[in-house]
């Protein structure tokens, strides 16, 4: 896992929580229909939480991708950046996953529209989904972890502890405004997923 990544600012996080609180809905949905087993899931979890370095996501979706059935290796692996025992299937999504977290969530339209192309919309929302909140965990969880094990020595390099008091208020102020947020774009069907063309398609 790579531990050298810059950690998402305060202002990041805000859009994190709003696009992944958007999206929740979309992970049931795809779940219900068959289309997002317990083991995808967790893979596209692993693959956003290699990119971020977050220890505390690393550990809980280590657990829970045991839980639902994948081995050890694969799960190492993929925490590795390798995606050797990932099904064929399943790729596509997982390497979209690496990209969106790649970008810090600004993914390609051309990739975006791949991931439509190969799943149709309701799955590709639905992996959308998936990526979004373990977005949410990796941009919190590492301010809060590293705050928490401050005390004990074991907080995160890339940290500090005005950046985890900044994140930890963060997360008390921003969740009633991004609920609102939330609520009022979904009334002005505001689309899930705002996409830029990339340079070189653009060019």
């Amino acid at each position: 896992m790579r531990f050298g990544r810059k950690l998402y600012s305060v202002y990041e996080s805000y859009w994190i929580l709003y696009k992944g609180l958007r999206t929740t809905k979309y992970i049931s949905k795809a779940k219900k229909a068959g289309e997002l087993s317990s083991e995808f899931f967790e893979r596209i979890m692993l693959a956003v939480t290699e990119v971020n370095g977050c220890v505390a996501c690393s550990y809980a979706h280590t657990k829970m991708a045991l839980e639902a059935g994948m081995s050890n290796e694969e799960i190492q692996k993929i925490l590795e950046g390798e995606f050797d025992n990932v099904p064929e299937e399943e790729i596509p999504a997982v390497l979209f996953a690496q990209h969106y977290a790649d970008t810090r969530g600004n993914p390609s339209k051309e990739s975006w529209e791949r991931i439509v192309e190969t799943y149709g919309l309701q799955k590709a929302e639905g992996i959308l989904g998936a990526i979004r909140m373990i977005m949410i965990g990796n941009a919190y969880g590492i301010a809060w972890s590293s705050f928490s094990g401050r005390f004990k020595g074991k907080a995160d390099k890339r940290s500090s502890l005005l950046y985890e008091i900044s994140m930890v208020l963060a997360t008390i102020l921003f969740i009633p405004i991004v609920l609102v947020h939330v609520l009022l774009s979904a009334l002005f069907r505001v689309p899930i997923i705002s996409l830029k063309q990339s340079e070189a398609h653009s060019a």
